[in-house]
């Protein structure tokens, strides 16, 4: 058996004689299983004393460990300080795939059967050219859905309520994005505030669900209901053609620092699971308090175990990975992309099938690697983020405020795929583009605060991102003044017209297609309420806005020039690739001056797809960033007769009225704002 066979099969495996318990510990002297009866979590029914093999994996048989059955571990081994065994310690297995909170005595471990029907539900697997992510929270999607019944709102059941996946479906949205599900806790320092950990970036247990966004039924028939009632969502999701993707925090876990809570990893073998200095300090990457350590094989071996569980026997279709700089340090603590972690999901068949999305940056030395990760992977585009906020609301309050704007470059670049960030093999596609998510103020809060409003979490304003890019228009915070409202509706629809219009993978995150608030809350991460949750009585300009993000969705669905591929290559055919066309306000050709020249702020972009799966297209974006009007005169270019006006972001709503144009026409362009036209 070589050393990698020998970390298989890791957790509870039943047997033809109950079950086998096997835990890897490299400095442990010794490890007991104790077993307790579900009915009563404090009484011990057996106590099992583990044997080590040679590749110092413990291992306990017992007809005891069968499904239903709580169990516990207890480790002792070396003092020092790299170590933290105490013998009288109960510890949860880190493979668990149910865990239950036990009142006074921390947590048990759950047998689970796992057993469920699937039918024949198969995974979507959306292409992802076509993908349109939609991040979302379990908890808050639905918990004031009047739609879903009240004891489903808020769980994993409500979500894929029918009419939840009606909506989902209604948006054209194709994956869900889920902030985490995996079993978490809160920090210690949030329970001390009468506060909560709401997004979940706290593991408890990476291969069981977080029990408490399970309905109160599955609740309270235990771990094997929980599991039974996330797999039927995602069996009901997949139905719809709708994929589920989990946002998973391998970085670090709830055990915090060094002098937080033991539940696992930390009592079982503080020194192989966590990174550490040779006095025991941790040396931590994430801000977290505690770092995992992926130098070794048997960290590697659980983060791919937990990955595989979740795609083969739970059904998910991806991963978007937390911090994912952390995942790829080596023994030195360098980033590397050929990290045996990293390369691990992408050689594993399972995983590497699945949608890889990595958050490319951690808190630690060299921790900013956008573009970094290796070809399989796609990766938030925090630049993408920056630029187009930039363009759409910092220059805007730049130029109100006769000072120096940016050109119309940077934004090019954005829509055209980051090529400038990602390797020409990689392609757009390694490109997901995002103008907000969970951290962070909403697309409603960037046009309506100039600074964040963050008292709520207990931190005096200082947590959270002071570099927000938002512009108030005028106003900060609420206001009665049309002329303001007006605006900011207006580059709410920028915002997302250049998101869902871009090359690459958009992202959107839950409530921004229809204008929801925080309050200039930036960093909500433990707010668990009304603030947070999406409210869904709207008002008739979020209605209108509900319908410009479904519009641009179907034209980015409709329109195969919008989502290439590949990148394009100057005096090549590339299928796949999109064929750029770069004209001015004459609709001329792009001079270098029309490029450098931050007065020139208008950019007609002819994007013409080569066919390889779909039929050939070709679509012109009309961009204008001044907050004055202006005529363009729409270009002349060979084979284009006429252009199809689709779309007019100055516009409250979608018009239903069609527009036709031919080249060398002028069009009117109002303030800052985008047109969209097939060209044919």
């Amino acid at each position: 058996m070589t050393s990698g066979d020998a970390l298989r099969d890791l957790g509870v495996r039943a047997t033809a004689e109950g079950g086998r318990l096997r835990v890897w510990s490299h400095s442990a002297t010794s490890m007991r299983c104790e077993v307790f009866e579900a009915s009563d979590a404090t009484w011990s029914i057996a106590t099992i004393e583990m044997t080590r093999d040679a590749h110092a994996v413990w291992t306990a048989d017992s007809p005891e460990l069968r499904p239903g059955r709580l169990y516990a571990l207890r480790a002792d081994g070396p003092k020092g300080p790299n170590h933290a065994f105490d013998p009288l310690r109960r510890l949860l297995d880190p493979y668990a795939r149910g865990l239950v909170r036990v009142p006074g005595d921390g947590w048990r471990s759950a047998v689970v059967d796992g057993g469920f029907d699937w039918g024949a539900s198969t995974k979507p697997r959306v292409p992802m050219d076509h993908t349109v992510l939609y991040e979302l929270h379990v908890r808050g999607f639905s918990r004031r859905n009047p739609d879903v019944p009240p004891e489903l709102r808020g769980t994993y059941a409500g979500l894929a309520h029918e009419s939840s996946i009606a909506y989902l479906q209604h948006l054209g949205a194709t994956t869900v994005e889920l902030l985490p599900v995996h079993a978490f806790v809160p920090e210690q320092r949030l329970l001390t505030q009468g506060l909560t950990n709401y997004w979940g970036y706290n593991t408890l247990g990476f291969f069981a669900p977080h029990a408490a966004y399970a309905s109160p039924a599955a609740q309270a028939a235990g771990p094997d209901a929980v599991l039974r009632e996330f797999k039927g969502m995602v069996k009901l999701l997949h139905e719809a053609g709708l994929e589920v993707v989990l946002d998973v925090v391998y970085n670090h876990t709830a055990e915090e620092g060094p002098n937080g809570p033991v539940h696992h990893l930390r009592g079982i073998d503080n020194a192989g699971y966590y990174r550490q200095d040779a006095h025991g300090a941790y040396v931590d990457s994430t801000g977290c308090g505690n770092t995992v350590y992926y130098g070794g094989r048997a960290p590697v071996r659980l983060a791919l175990d937990s990955m595989r569980y979740w795609a083969e026997a739970v059904g998910v279709d991806g991963f978007r990975l937390d911090l994912a700089t952390s995942l790829g340090r080596g023994d030195h603590g360098g980033y590397s992309a050929d990290h045996p972690l990293l390369r691990g999901m992408l050689d594993d068949p399972v995983i590497g099938a699945s949608k890889l999305i990595a958050e490319p940056w951690d808190v630690g030395w060299g921790g900013w690697q956008t573009g970094n990760f290796p070809d399989g992977f796609s990766e938030w585009n925090d630049g993408y983020r920056d630029r187009v906020r930039d363009f759409w609301l910092g220059d805007l309050r730049r130029q109100r405020r006769r000072e120096q704007v940016t050109g119309i470059g940077p934004l090019a670049d954005s829509i055209a795929g980051s090529a400038h960030t990602f390797a020409a093999e990689r392609g757009p596609l390694a490109s997901l583009n995002f103008v907000t998510a969970h951290d962070g103020f909403t697309l409603a809060d960037l046009t309506a605060y100039d600074v964040k409003h963050n008292l709520g979490n207990g931190e005096d304003n200082r947590d959270g991102s002071n570099d927000n890019r938002s512009y108030n228009h005028g106003v900060e915070g609420p206001t009665d003044d049309e002329a303001v409202l007006a605006d900011r509706r207006r580059s709410m629809r920028n915002l997302l017209g250049t998101l869902l219009l871009s090359a690459g993978v958009p992202m959107l995150t839950a409530g921004d297609e229809w204008g929801r608030s925080q309050r200039g809350n930036n960093n909500a991460y433990c707010q668990d309420g009304e603030l947070t949750w999406l409210d869904w009585e709207r008002e008739p300009w979020e209605d209108d806005l509900l319908r410009v993000a479904r519009h641009l969705i179907r034209l980015r669905r409709e329109n195969p020039a919008l989502r290439p591929v590949r990148y394009g290559r100057i005096g090549e055919t590339t299928p796949g690739a999109t064929q750029m066309d770069w004209y001015n306000v004459r609709g001329e050709p792009m001079s270098a001056h029309d490029w450098e020249d931050p007065k020139r702020r208008t950019l007609q972009y002819l994007a013409a797809s080569t066919p390889e799966t779909e039929p050939f297209n070709r679509v012109l974006l009309v961009l204008h960033g001044r907050d004055r009007g202006t005529r363009v005169t729409l270009p002349a270019h060979e084979g284009v007769e006429g252009y199809t006006r689709l779309w007019d972001s100055s516009r409250d709503t979608p018009s239903r009225q069609v527009s036709e144009r031919r080249p060398g026409d002028p069009v009117r362009v109002r303030p800052a704002s985008i047109q969209v036209f097939r060209a044919h």
